[in-house]
């Protein structure tokens, strides 16, 4: 991963975890949802996230739960 981004994608992972559980689904369910493995997602909401990811799952991810791209990236800065 790009290490000048690696702050702002640990923040949308951590942002993406917050609103899974608020919505009371397992990382399991919202990978099956969005169509991803979960350990992709497990990587992706890691606080030490190593993996990058693109536009496409931001905007599967936000669909799923039902949220908008905003609200996923609002604390990115």
């Amino acid at each position: 991963m790009n290490q000048k981004h690696s702050k702002e994608y640990k923040s949308i992972g951590q942002t993406i975890k917050k609103y899974r559980k608020l919505r009371g689904l397992t990382q399991e369910q919202l990978a099956d949802m969005v169509c991803i493995s979960i350990s992709y997602l497990t990587k992706i909401e890691a606080p030490n996230c190593d993996q990058p990811f693109s536009l496409e799952v931001i905007l599967d991810i936000s669909e799923v739960l039902d949220i908008s791209v905003h609200q996923l990236l609002e604390d990115v800065k």
